[in-house]
């Protein structure tokens, strides 16, 4: 990994100017100036104009962000002595944390001490801090700021991490310098929070902190200051050095041989690009933000001097550039903890040292290269040391001097080591190791070694997918990818993924399924089909490690194939038999049913919280199901429509008659609502439905009912069906109603009788992607509002949420096709748009408007992205002939739902 995240990172090398701001010449001002707030508050704006307008110009932001701290000092001190005086005998004002360390970006909170040697000190000054801290506060600056005797700063540092860390950097402002000097005895390492104590502490702290962020760098807004690979994580190393070293600054690491020199350039280099990307953050908002949001992203992009080019959009190139740069600090801040932990922690330990071979060691629990020399002499031992991690579940992780050297060393990883038939047998041999596949291959990629060993890979670490769908970067998705296939072996995953964990336990060859998730996007970001490319480098790959052809055949079609199954769950009808037949068809056999459903289910759990839920997770179970059995009917065994329809008639004429109703009654009952209904809804169902028809004595008042669809506890979504009086707006009414309610449509079948009344069947999860239970409160009032909005509808608000923060940034144009379905004789109108409330309510008003009737519709929404599609025809149910007619429709959709978009 290049220590420079791009070439944009290098500075001009101008300097600010040393006479910028001059304190002593501010201080004789204020004394003059009978307003000086004022007078504080325009010298505040022209100095961060100034520093502004010193970034754009590329001065080192090195340099900006320590001027800004020495105007705050100037400032600060000509105002302590406008207020207090100066001197201040036993009373002083330190600068704390962050300003502590001399650093001050252009909206970080000032934080301050007022350290006074007792409070006879304070009482003796009181008027006059109250005058100073009202002052700052009128100055609108960020201040934090506390009034404390040492003593007290002791008693409060002893019992709190926080304090003890911010007064680990302290420097003296103003004011008596022997307070703080008292203080720094008061609570140095001898009095209280030993080496030990602290390191454990602030190591707690920082895995605490990473897991708010799921663990990873590459989340889609990250936190400059506190995510993984933050700021915060250089922040550590500083702080338990200063603790146990007694040192100012990282580099005197260097001199202790505690740290390499390239380490510490690691450190600067991408400290500096954070700086960089903080100083412009807060210019562009003109407050303290931290965050990444993509509010801000675009435009940083710009900044920052990216570009927009084939494949590769310029805020992707500009988070890429961000996700190298944290990465790259979050391997050195595990070498260096690693090693704080062996030098604090663990230094008084009695050593227990194991021989593996004549090239590593186990020493305390922690794997060791045996010399300085093993991998220069025995390059081949870079891959070997994951194979022992993975293969001995006794070894905690990798000693700091062994990381040190497999990254010092990950440069012997080249084509003649790529093709070495001796390390190729080793990658094999790790891919079917027994251990924590997913955790070496996470180290192997801090450490450089994936990269390197896997060029493909190494061009997608840190690329990021510019969307809500993905919310990891592409390489962090696809380990954990790997990650998931893994969890499908372990026994408390078998409640929630039944038959992922059962094909995983009968799985003869399970590393062909982490080879296929290794690869199954490594082709994304070149342009072109990412799954074909993908597929090409996977059966390459497959042959080059000693793979039979077949089982190279079956990797290289898992990764071509690997969105279908997800797609024909969510996008097609899977009631119809022609659907199953054509999926079995594509599958072939039960071995790649098996391992396509295993990676389907895997890559849906990475993508992001929202795309698996009980809902999808029904779908692709029953779509596994029903291609098993066409499997072992045989391909050439095609179920015949009018069969299915009619086994489906009858089996729900049975159950209607054991429930107590004549064959004549259910006939007469049940009517004809079209071939879709009995390929659709299940026997069970049409019974559970007619049953209540049965029981409605007023027909000219809707009927809804409400039940969960599945038994199992990690399935299923809530159905809800809906018999009305067709008419013109139905749709759209009832969808306003149901997102009014703050529930989510999943499915939506929609048929419509001779007699015309429209049955609808929805499919719902509410907020949480849940079904919606038993809660008979909430189902009633549920039931009370779809009635009120379908005898009603003037008095049911249309939804007026506007588009949530994050979507407004990916509001790409609406899509829309229609094309006719001759085999149903219907037109289908698919819809490709951003998600926004109100939108299946605005598509249906549109329909209701050009008197077209909703038969059908599938829809899916993919993170941001709703890709929705309807079956529909004119009023006298042909398909939508006229092609002006057809282009309107288009249109208008595609005007309402960007124009809802942009509120």
């Amino acid at each position: 990994m290049p220590l420079s995240p791009t070439s944009q990172e290098k500075t001009s090398g101008y300097r600010v100017p040393l006479n910028f701001f001059n304190p002593d010449e501010f201080r004789y001002q204020l004394a003059e100036d009978s307003n000086w707030v004022i007078s504080c508050r325009a010298k505040i704006a022209t100095v961060t104009d100034f520093l502004a307008t010193e970034f754009e110009r590329g001065v080192d932001v090195i340099d900006l962000v320590h001027a800004r701290a020495v105007f705050m000092d100037g400032l600060l001190s000509a105002a302590w002595t406008h207020a207090i005086g100066d001197p201040t005998p036993k009373l002083a004002l330190i600068a704390v944390g962050g300003y502590g360390r001399g650093e001050l970006h252009p909206n970080s909170d000032v934080d301050l001490l007022v350290l006074a040697e007792d409070e006879d000190t304070l009482d003796k000054h009181g008027a006059g801090l109250s005058s100073f801290i009202t002052f700052l506060w009128d100055l609108k600056l960020e201040i934090g700021h506390s009034v404390r005797t040492i003593d007290e700063c002791a008693k409060a540092a002893r019992d709190d991490l926080t304090i003890i860390t911010t007064l680990v950097e302290t420097r003296h402002i103003i004011g008596d310098p022997r307070q703080l000097k008292k203080l720094h005895d008061q609570v140095s390492v001898k009095n209280m929070w030993n080496s030990h104590d602290f390191f454990a502490a602030k190591r707690r702290e920082q895995r605490d902190r990473h897991r708010k962020y799921a663990n990873t760098e590459f989340n889609l807004e990250p936190n400059i200051k506190t995510s993984p690979g933050g700021l915060r994580d250089i922040h550590i190393i500083s702080w338990v050095a200063r603790r146990h070293y007694d040192i100012d600054s990282l580099s005197e690491l260097v001199n202790l041989g505690f740290m390499t020199t390239d380490e510490l350039a690691i450190i600067e280099l991408n400290m500096s690009y954070l700086w960089r990307v903080r100083f412009a953050l807060h210019n562009l908002t003109g407050r303290h933000e931290d965050r990444l949001l993509f509010d801000h992203q675009r435009t940083l992009a710009q900044q920052f001097g990216f570009s927009d080019k084939p494949g590769s959009l310029a805020v992707e190139q500009f988070m890429k550039a961000y996700y190298r740069c944290a990465a790259a600090i979050s391997a050195v801040n595990e070498l260096l903890t690693q090693h704080f932990e062996e030098a604090i922690l663990r230094a008084c330990e009695s050593e227990t040292i194991l021989k593996i071979n004549d090239r590593f060691r186990i020493r305390n629990g922690y794997i060791e290269a045996s010399n300085d020399r093993v991998f220069s002499d025995n390059p081949s031992a870079l891959l070997e040391v994951f194979v022992h991690l993975a293969q001995t579940p006794n070894i905690h992780g990798v000693r700091a001097s062994t990381i040190r050297l497999i990254r010092q060393s990950a440069h012997l990883i080249d084509e003649d080591f790529r093709g070495d038939p001796k390390n190729t047998a080793i990658f094999v041999d790790l891919m079917r190791s027994p251990y924590k596949i997913t955790t070496q291959m996470r180290r192997m990629t801090r450490y450089g070694v994936m990269g390197n060993y896997i060029p493909a890979f190494g061009r997608i670490i840190g690329q990021m997918q510019h969307d809500l769908f993905h919310i990891y970067t592409v390489d962090a998705h696809t380990l954990q990818v790997i990650q998931n296939l893994r969890r499908f072996t372990y026994d408390d995953q078998m409640e929630v993924f039944p038959i992922a964990c059962n094909i995983a336990r009968r799985m003869q060859k399970p590393d062909l399924l982490y080879i296929a998730g290794l690869f199954h996007d490594i082709a994304k970001g070149r342009g072109g089909d990412h799954s074909t490319l993908g597929a090409v480098d996977a059966y390459d790959f497959c042959m080059q490690h000693g793979y039979s052809n077949r089982d190279s055949r079956l990797v290289a079609w898992l990764v071509e194939k690997h969105l279908t199954m997800s797609s024909v769950s969510q996008k097609q009808d899977l009631s119809d038999p022609d659907v199953i037949h054509a999926f079995a068809s594509e599958v072939g056999d039960q071995l790649h049913l098996d391992y396509l459903y295993a990676l389907t289910v895997a890559d849906m759990n990475a993508t992001n919280n929202t795309v698996w839920n009980t809902w999808r997770a029904s779908l692709l179970r029953q779509l596994y199901s029903e291609t098993r059995l066409a499997l072992r009917r045989g391909l050439e065994n095609v179920i015949d429509k009018s069969e299915w329809i009619e086994d489906t008639r009858q089996q729900a004429l049975s159950l209607l008659e054991q429930r107590g109703i004549s064959r004549a009654r259910a006939e007469a009952l049940i009517g004809d609502p079209g071939d879709d209904y009995f390929l659709r809804e299940s026997a069970e169902d049409i019974a559970w439905q007619i049953q209540a028809v049965d029981k409605h004595d007023n027909f000219d008042e809707p009927l809804i009912l409400l039940k969960d669809y599945g038994k199992r506890a990690f399935e299923g979504a809530t159905q809800m069906f809906v018999l009305a009086k067709d008419r013109s707006g139905l749709f759209a009414d009832i969808t306003n109603a149901i997102e009014l309610l703050g529930l989510d449509i999943q499915d939506a079948k929609i048929y419509n009788s001779p007699n015309r009344n429209a049955i609808d069947t929805f499919i719902l999860l509410d907020e949480e992607g849940k079904p919606i239970g038993d809660d008979q409160a909430r189902l009633q009032h549920i039931k009370q509002v779809i009635l009120q909005s379908l005898t009603h509808p003037e008095q049911i608000n249309t939804v007026q949420r506007r588009t949530p923060r994050q979507m407004k940034h990916f509001a790409s144009p609406t899509r829309v096709n229609i094309t006719t379905d001759i085999t149903r004789n219907q037109s289908v109108v698919e819809v490709i748009t951003p998600d926004r409330p109100g939108l299946l309510a605005s598509i249906g008003r549109v329909f209701t408007e050009f008197n077209v009737s909703i038969q059908n519709a599938k829809i899916s929404t993919l993170g941001e992205r709703v890709e929705d599609v309807f079956f529909v025809t004119d009023q006298d149910l042909n398909p939508i002939a006229d092609p002006e007619l057809c282009r309107t429709i288009q249109t208008t959709i595609c005007e309402r739902l960007d124009r809802r978009a942009s509120q």
